[in-house]
C-alpha cells in the first residue's frame, strides 16, 4: 500500500514532485480512469480518496489518488481519522495515494503517529519541501542547486550565488528563471553538450538582488534612508501591499531591538534569546547579531518611530510613496538632530 506524504511551503518543488510521480506511475492510455485529483478541504473529498485508493487500477499501470490540502496529518476531525485508520491495511497495492499539505505534520495526531509507523517499516514514504527563511542566505543558495538538480541542469557555484540573491526563495520564479537561462546558455549552435549555467548569465538575463521588505529595513539600520526609498518604491510598482511592508519592517525592527536589550542585560544563550523575542529559530540569532553590530537600542526605537508615522500617514489616506518618504526622510533628519 504505498502512501506519500508531501509538505512543504514550496508550492513549486512539491507540484514538480507530485507531476514526476504521477507520470511514472500512470500509463497515459488508462490516466482518464486511474487519476483522481480531489481537494482535502472538503471533507467529503477526503473521504472519497479513501475509498478510491481501495480500488485497484483498471488496465496496466497503476492507480493515483492525489489529496491536495489533506487533513489527515493537520487539524483531522475525529471521524476522518477513524476512516484513514480504518482504511490503511484496505488500499490496493497498485495504488499510490498522495496526501499534499503546504503545513509540518502535527507529530501529536494519531493519524500522523499512524502514518509514521508505515514511514519506518517502508510502506510509506515522506518528502518535505520547505523553502529557506528569507534571511538564510546559504539556505537559499541550496534551494538554487537543488532545484537546479531537479531539472537536470548544470550550474556553477558562483550562479548558484547570484541566482540566490537576484530571486531570494521565490521557487516558481526560480524554476522558470533556470529553464530560460538553460536555453539562453545553450543557444549557440556549436553547442556539443549542455553549458553549466555560469553567474554572467544570469547577471545578463535575471538582473541583480531581489528586493524584500527586509531589505528595506536593513538600509534603514545601516543609516542609507535613500535605498530603503528606492527599495520601497520597487515594492510598490511590484504591487506589495504597503501596510504589509510596514507590518513586516516593524517585526524585523522589533526582533533586532529585543536581542539588543537581552545581549545588553547580559544573554547569550541563542535558545534563550530567541525565545524571548518570539523568534522560531534560533540559528536567526547569529545573522542578527551580525546586523545590529555597532547598533544601539535607540536607533532601533527611532526606527519604530519613523514607521508608526508611515502606518499613520498611509491610515490617513496619504499616497504610500510619499508617506514612505517622509517618515523615512523626515524621520532620519529629526533623528540627526536629536542627536
Amino acid at each position: 500500500m504505498p502512501i506519500h506524504l508531501f509538505w512543504g511551503d514550496d508550492e513549486a518543488a512539491r507540484n514538480r514532485a507530485v507531476e514526476a510521480l504521477i507520470a511514472a506511475k500512470l500509463d497515459p492510455s488508462w490516466a482518464a480512469i486511474n487519476l483522481s485529483r480531489l481537494d482535502g478541504s472538503d471533507a467529503d473529498q477526503a473521504a472519497a480518496a479513501l475509498a478510491e485508493a481501495r480500488t485497484p487500477p483498471l488496465g496496466s499501470g497503476s492507480r493515483v489518488v492525489l489529496l491536495q490540502r489533506s487533513p489527515f496529518c493537520n487539524q483531522c476531525p475525529a471521524e476522518l481519522a477513524a476512516q484513514l485508520e480504518a482504511n490503511l491495511a484496505l488500499i490496493s497495492p497498485d495504488c499510490h495515494l498522495l496526501l499534499v499539505n503546504s503545513a509540518k505534520p502535527d507529530a501529536r495526531l494519531r493519524t500522523t503517529k499512524a502514518l509514521q509507523q508505515l514511514i519506518k517499516a517502508g510502506e510509506a514514504h515522506e518528502q518535505s519541501f520547505a523553502l529557506p527563511a528569507i534571511w538564510d542566505g546559504a539556505g537559499q543558495v541550496e534551494l538554487v542547486a537543488r532545484t537546479a538538480r531537479e531539472l537536470g541542469l548544470a550550474l556553477e557555484p558562483a550562479a548558484a550565488e547570484a541566482l540566490a540573491e537576484a530571486i531570494g526563495n521565490d521557487s516558481a520564479r526560480l524554476a522558470s528563471e533556470l529553464e530560460k537561462l538553460s536555453l539562453y546558455v545553450n543557444a549557440a549552435p556549436q553547442s556539443q553538450a549542455a553549458a553549466p549555467i555560469s553567474s554572467q548569465a544570469v547577471e545578463a538575463l535575471v538582473g541583480g538582488r531581489s528586493t524584500s521588505a527586509l531589505a528595506v529595513g536593513d538600509a534603514l539600520l545601516a543609516g542609507r534612508p535613500a535605498d530603503a526609498i528606492a527599495l520601497v518604491d520597487a515594492l510598490l510598482e511590484a504591487n506589495e501591499p504597503a501596510l504589509r511592508m510596514v507590518a513586516s519592517l516593524c517585526s524585523q525592527i522589533r526582533g533586532w531591538l529585543w536581542v539588543a536589550l537581552l545581549e545588553a542585560s547580559g544573554e547569550r544563550d541563542p535558545a534563550v534569546i530567541a525565545k524571548a523575542a518570539g523568534i522560531g529559530n534560533p540559528k536567526r540569532i547569529f545573522v542578527m547579531r551580525k546586523q545590529i553590530r555597532g547598533k544601539t537600542p535607540d536607533q532601533m526605537l527611532t526606527l519604530l518611530g519613523q514607521l508608526l508615522e508611515v502606518e499613520a500617514a498611509l491610515k490617513r489616506g496619504r499616497e504610500a510613496g510619499e508617506a514612505f518618504r517622509d517618515g523615512f526622510l523626515l524621520g532620519q533628519h529629526q533623528g540627526s538632530s536629536n542627536g
